[in-house]
This record gives structure tokens, sequence and C-alpha cells, in this order.
């Protein structure tokens, strides 16, 4: 059974489905990340629903740990930056 193109992280997903999910926001990832596991800890889904849920919930984790680490590297740039008072 084929996934809705709709869906940003179906195998046939088009560049700009995938460029949507890489443009939101820690926030709006990590609201949408609960909701995909409310809906997979309801237990209501067929298989290949949930496969398609589980498959998103990985993409929107991937995305908040990337706003994570550019949080961290940002700090820890400002940190050494605050350190040193000779670096730009």
């Amino acid at each position: 059974m084929t996934q809705p193109p709709t869906d940003p992280t179906a195998p046939g997903a088009s560049a700009e489905e995938l460029a949507a999910l890489e443009q939101l926001s820690y926030e709006q990832a990590r609201e949408q990340l609960a909701e995909v596991v409310r809906a997979l800890e309801s237990g209501g889904s067929g298989l290949a629903e949930s496969l398609s849920l589980w498959q998103r919930g990985e993409k929107l984790a991937q995305v908040c740990q990337a706003r994570l680490d550019g949080a961290r590297a940002l700090v820890e740039s400002a940190r050494e930056r605050g350190a040193d008072p000779t670096a730009s």
C-alpha cells in the first residue's frame, strides 16, 4: 500500500515536502512530535498508518535534535567569545 504524497516522510515525498519539515521551528516540530506520539500510544491506527506516523516522528525528532544542536553550538560560541575578550 502506498502512502499519500502529502506525508513529508513518505518514501516518494517531494523535496518540497521534506523541506517543509526542515523549516519548522523547534517548538513546532516538538508539538507535532508530541501529536505523533499521542496518536501512536492511542493504538487506534492500523499498521500502515502506524508506520507512517513512526517515520514522521523519526523525521520530527531529527529536526528537534538539529535545532537543539544548533542552539548548543551558538551558546558554546558565545561562551568562548565571552572568555576571550580578543575574540570577535
